[in-house]
Order: C-alpha cells, then structure tokens, then sequence
C-alpha cells in the first residue's frame, strides 16, 4: 500500500466515472495527517462584522446619493418631457441606470456584508416594436423595485454615514448597533432587490425538476452497469459452474478421477463467483462505510490508489448516509481516473463540514498535479459524477486548466 509523501499543508479551493472498481479494506493511510489539523473555516468575528458593516455604510453613502440624485432628475424629466417624445428617451435612459444601480448595490452587499442577493430572473416579451419592448420593460415590476430600493436607501443611508462613524469612535455601538442595522438594510435589498417569492419558488421547482430528471438518469445507468457486471461476471461463473457439477455428475461413476477435477474447477469457479458479488455488493455501498464513516473508507480507497494520496477528512457530525455514499463514490471515481489518465504524482483529498445559514454542506475536495485538461463531457465520467451529485442537490465543479493542477470539487447539502 501507498503512504502519502507530500508534506505540505492540504489545498482548499473555496468556490471556486463510470463506477468505483475498488475493493474496499478498512486499513488507514499510514503518515496520514491527522483530522485536528484540517483548518475549519472561519466565521467573522464580532469586530470584523463591526468594520463590515462600518464600512458597508460609510461607502454606500455616496452610491446612493448619486443614484438617488439621477433616479429623481431622470425620471422627473422624463415623466415631463413626454408630450415632446424626448421624454421616452429619457426614461430609457432612467431604467438602465435604476437597474445598474440595483446591481452595484447587489455586489457592495456581497463584496462587504457577505450576503448574496441573487439577481432576478426578467423575462421579458420580445415581439413587437422597440417601443413596446420598451414599454414593457418600463412597467415591469422589478424596475419599479428598484426604483423603490433607491428613494428608500438614500434617506437610510442619511441615517447609516453618521452612525458608521460614531461607530468607529465609539467602540459599543461598533460592535452591536452596526452589526443590526446592517442586517437590516441587507433584509430592505433582499426583498426590493432579490427575486419576489414566487420567482424564487419556480426556480427551486425547476431546480428540483432538473435534479429529479439527472437522478432517474443517474439510478438508470447505475442499474445498466449491476446488471452488465452481474452479466459478465458472476452469472458466467455460476453457468461454468452448473456445468462442470453437470459433468461431473455424469463421470462419477465411469471416472472418478475426471469428475474430482471437475468438481475442483467448480469448487474454484464458485469461489470467484461469491468474489465477485462481494466486490458488487461493496461497489453499491461499501459496508466500511456504513460502520466506519467517510473517514476510514476514503482512507482505504487512498490505500488502494497506485498513487501516493493526501487524506484529510473533518466530518462531525456524520451526514446522512446518501452523502456519505455520494461523497465516496465521487473520490473513488476519481482516484481511478487520476491513476489512469493524469500522470500525477500525488493526490490531495480534502473533506469537512460547512455550516450556512441555508444549511449545512460536506464539500470534497480532490486535488492532483497531473497534466489537466478533464472536462465534464456529455456521458462522460465526470458528468455521472455531476448527476449522482445533483440526485441530492448537490454542485460538482472541475477545474483543470492544461498543464494542471486540477480540482475537482464537489459541494453536497446535508438537506435536501
């Protein structure tokens, strides 16, 4: 068996397969660093979310001055000018700004806060003349959203400059008046400047009819290959047996001698046979799994690897056994492509809990310096992989520029 040889320190990439022919032995990775050693990540402390939030309202002042200050004068001459056509122009020139607007503020609260405000999904009817497009997206309901998120940030942001600056002085009110009135304003943009409920509702259906769809897919080809294996391997042992205990019966009277052989060829052909439905039963859910967790099977996948592999998992509380499995069968499927297609000389495999407030995730982490170049082809390995990935709601990403390194990442809930 293999012992890992790097020293370094394991890789994180913070965002960014056909199926496992290994036989499972519960044996640890000798030299493995230990678990205590894999950093957690950090969650921000009571002073950085105070300097967050500080400097979240110190630079949206301005943003929102500017944005206020041309929202009312183009709209304002807009809405005035109509009776001469320049006023159309004018108010075209308004939404643009109002959206542009809406997206900057959506970047300072992700840059600053940390929070993500996903950006609405617009669909909008494209027949007819530019006008009417036009009009259209003039009275569409997120525009005026919008609009309403920036008459009512200026005033806010009135309220906010000040207070940030008291804030730095005055060590309290840094510390716990920022902070809430932060998630405040970030509750204000969520609902004027993030997706209305039933948008997000149907964009969670479609992901959730799309991951239906690639888990039927993905059920469908694990099915396709336990049966080709059951086909190919110990079916045919068992025939081979059935025939040879057939001729045997038929020498035992006439030749003892020929028919002991047969039944010894029979005997041997049985015993590969129950091999054989072992290593089945293991590639559809390994028992070390079951009573060991993540930790000691990705341990003994790493010991069966040719090459040299790097195993750090920090996993507590155990998730739910569908991640377990998933996440197993994403690092055993890589480890065989990596020692078949990469030419890399060791492998780094990183596993741990993440806590968020949608819920909690287990990301895998596989890292190897080969050549790159792996993509998630059509049918290809790493696109089952992606599909097992999605039966739970799960994202897997590759990264593998020509040259190397790669890293193969994969981001499973614990919800679902």
């Amino acid at each position: 068996m293999t012992s890992p040889a790097p020293e370094q320190p394991p890789l994180y990439l913070v965002p960014a397969g056909d199926g496992v022919d290994a036989d499972v032995v519960a044996s640890p990775v000798q030299n493995r660093p230990s678990a205590a050693d894999t950093p957690e990540p950090e969650q921000p402390s009571l002073v950085a979310r105070g300097f967050r939030a500080a400097g979240f309202m110190i630079a949206g002042f301005p943003v929102n001055l500017l944005a206020f200050i041309l929202i009312v004068t183009l709209f304002s001459v807009g809405v005035g000018t109509l009776v001469i056509w320049l006023g159309l122009v004018v108010l075209l020139v308004a939404t643009k700004v109002a959206f542009g607007f809406a997206a900057v503020n959506r970047a300072m609260i992700r840059g600053m806060l940390g929070v993500d405000i996903p950006t609405p999904k617009i669909a909008y009817d494209e027949s007819g003349s530019f006008w009417q497009r036009y009009l259209r997206r003039l009275t569409h309901q997120q525009m005026w959203r919008n609009v309403a998120y920036q008459l009512i940030a200026f005033p806010l942001a009135c309220f906010e400059f000040p207070l940030a600056l008291a804030g730095i002085v005055i060590l309290p009110v840094g510390l716990f008046v920022l902070p809430v009135v932060a998630s405040l304003h970030v509750l204000l943009a969520k609902w004027l400047l993030g997706p209305p409920e039933t948008e997000e509702l149907t964009q969670k259906a479609e992901r959730l009819q799309a991951s239906r769809a690639r888990g039927v897919d993905a059920a469908e080809a694990e099915r396709r290959r336990i049966e080709r294996d059951l086909h190919d391997g110990a079916q045919q042992r068992l025939v081979a047996v059935a025939m040879g205990l057939g001729r045997a019966k038929t020498k035992m009277d006439a030749d003892p001698d020929a028919a002991k052989a047969l039944i010894d060829e029979a005997h041997a052909d049985a015993k590969l046979a129950v091999s054989e439905l072992r290593d089945l039963a293991r590639g559809i859910y390994p028992a070390v799994l079951g009573d060991r967790g993540l930790d000691a099977a990705l341990s003994s996948l790493a010991a069966k690897c040719p090459i040299p592999v790097e195993v750090n998992v920090v996993i507590d509380p155990r998730p739910p056994a569908a991640v377990e499995s998933t996440a197993y069968f994403i690092v055993g499927e890589c480890l065989t492509n990596i020692a078949k297609h990469s030419g890399a000389t060791e492998v780094r495999v990183n596993a741990w809990r993440e806590e968020r407030p949608t819920g909690d995730l287990v990301i895998v982490d596989i890292t190897d310096n080969g050549t790159g170049g792996a993509s998630m082809r059509p049918g290809g390995g790493l696109a089952g992989l992606a599909d097992r990935a999605a039966t739970i709601d799960g994202v897997m990403t590759v990264v593998s520029p020509i040259g190397g390194p790669t890293v193969i990442r994969a981001d499973l809930p614990c919800v679902w």
